[in-house]
């Protein structure tokens, strides 16, 4: 059986499965490239609970939680099947984490999880699980998730963690544009601080990262990738799959994580 890796994808605007631009090509092309899961558990940035919190499902219910966007979007589906049984079995990883766990029986696939998947996997035709973060807690927090989690990766179940690289909607430009050097400086610092696997500098990124508070007002879009990172552990080997930037500042970075 194969061994699966951590991934952390950037997912940016919903429009991403729409819209023509590099890491829209990425995602596309990501699904051939990898190991093909026999299920995956994402991480999404923007299912946001008090404790870890797993949904089980027959089969997911497609979020469309966003505004103001077109319609095309609001009419997609990705009926991908869950896994209830892998949901028990997260959950109790995450019980023998020391991690206080529900299990929620009724909610679907927000876009965090379902625009990169469509793009991965088209045919939806993989189970998929999800998994919350929490984002009144630390980077360590969800490092020590990913930890907990670290054997589903023996299982061929990959761990998708979605998010943001950088995440300051109020800077947006729609039309555009040249990359604002904040947010170049900090995804540089962030880059070169996983491939030098310092841990502890990355956990307190907040402290440390230039313009850290101005690439991510609020870190609910960053707190995925410290998940795949602690699925890896320790001594976490790292690749960066993409690189780029949309809007001016929003990075669109993956990577993995073995």
């Amino acid at each position: 059986m194969p061994m699966q890796k951590a991934y952390f994808l950037s997912h940016g605007s919903p429009t991403l499965v729409l819209d023509d631009v590099p890491a829209h090509h990425f995602l596309r092309s990501l699904g051939d490239e990898i190991v093909r899961p026999d299920a995956i558990l994402m991480v999404s940035a923007h299912w946001e609970t008090q404790i870890p919190t797993v949904n089980s499902v027959e089969k997911n219910a497609t979020i469309h939680d966003f505004g103001g966007f077109p319609q095309q979007l609001f009419e997609m589906q990705y009926p991908a099947a869950g896994s209830p049984e892998t949901a028990i079995e997260v959950s109790e990883l995450l019980a023998k984490g020391g991690f206080e766990v529900q299990i929620d029986n009724y909610r679907g696939l927000d876009h965090g999880a379902w625009v990169p998947l469509e793009l991965m996997y088209p045919n939806a035709d993989i189970p998929v699980l999800q998994l919350s973060i929490q984002s009144h807690l630390s980077p360590k927090h969800h490092f020590e998730i990913g930890k907990a989690i670290a054997s589903l990766r023996d299982r061929n179940i990959a761990i998708i963690a979605s998010g943001s690289f950088t995440h300051n909607l109020r800077e947006i430009k729609w039309d555009g544009g040249e990359e604002e050097i904040w947010s170049k400086d900090f995804s540089a610092w962030f880059h070169n601080a996983l491939q030098n696997k310092a841990i502890d500098d990355l956990l307190n990124y907040r402290a440390l990262a230039p313009y850290a508070v101005k690439n991510h007002p609020t870190d609910e879009h960053l707190l995925p990738i410290f998940v795949a990172m602690g699925a890896a552990g320790e001594g976490f080997v790292v690749d960066r799959l993409h690189s780029s930037a949309t809007f001016g500042s929003l990075r669109m970075d993956a990577y993995s994580f073995s």
